[in-house]
């Protein structure tokens, strides 16, 4: 009798000290933690319009939580060359690419000059080479490219039927709300994605973007095209700033070219509102 009390006891215990260590886990990292600080006027003072963009920045060290447009923020769109992030990451992991790998350009002209020419990982994810990620799209094979996904919990992680391998990330089937694309690359830059410290090594490098003596930023563009709708302009990823890290993910409306510059300037003008480059 004595023993079945003691068992009963230690449940009891144990099943206490998991839903503690589980509400204090929520309590960290949810965003209502922190309140929302609306950036919205700090959107149009950089020239966006915050009723066609949105803006989310978290910094991670707190879950302090920097939007404009919440509902936009929940939207999901294609997430067009952004997505070079996680298709980089499932060819590094599964063997498709390695920091000295070639991709031998097919002799095919394609309007981007760039494009012409042989790429490594590297340069394909800096000039947005799609023809190389197609090629690693199709040589991994639809069940890698779509567990890949599933793994990162990127976004609806749909990857189409098995002629579009090459074309799902362009023709809006796998689609990623600004929202999502901040969970996915917090779980990046924390390193709690399934991924061995080699990938992360090699993903971080190919990443950087733009840095300073105290700041460094590894960030893509992306430049979803339609010729019926409106074209959507994605600017994702993360500031590093002495030891707080900031990630960010804006998508806006792009009604012509002009707006391509402004994916980056609105989104420096934010982080330069919010202080994140102040690193001192």
């Amino acid at each position: 009798m004595a023993a079945k009390y003691w068992q009963e006891s230690m449940k009891a215990v144990t099943f206490c000290g998991l839903f503690a260590v589980g509400w204090l886990t929520i309590a960290l990292w949810s965003p209502a933690v922190a309140q929302e600080i609306d950036v919205g006027p700090s959107v149009s003072a950089a020239g966006g319009k915050t009723e066609s963009a949105t803006i989310v920045i978290q910094r991670l060290s707190d879950g302090q939580l920097w939007i404009a447009n919440p509902d936009r923020a929940r939207r999901r769109f294609s997430p067009a060359s952004t997505s070079k992030i996680p298709h980089s990451l499932i060819a590094l992991e599964n063997g498709l690419a390695a920091p000295g790998s070639v991709f031998e350009w097919d002799g095919v002209p394609r309007s981007n000059r760039a494009w012409n020419q042989d790429h490594t990982l590297q340069t394909a994810f800096q000039n947005s080479v799609v023809w190389v990620y197609q090629r690693i799209a199709q040589t991994a094979g639809q069940r890698v490219m779509s567990d890949g996904l599933k793994s990162f919990g990127y976004g609806n992680a749909d990857v189409g039927v098995v002629e579009q391998i090459t074309t799902y990330w362009l023709d809006d089937t796998l689609k990623t709300s600004a929202l999502e694309q901040v969970e996915f690359l917090s779980d990046l830059a924390l390193e709690r994605l399934p991924l061995s410290a080699a990938t992360y090594a090699v993903a971080n490098d190919i990443m950087v973007s733009d840095a300073s003596s105290n700041w460094i930023m590894r960030a893509k563009t992306g430049w979803r095209y339609s010729e019926t709708e409106k074209d959507i302009g994605w600017f994702v990823g993360w500031l590093e700033c002495a030891s707080e890290t900031y990630v960010f993910a804006l998508n806006m409306d792009m009604p012509d070219t002009s707006y391509l510059s402004k994916r980056k300037a609105v989104m420096y003008h934010v982080l330069q509102e919010i202080e994140a480059f102040n690193c001192d």
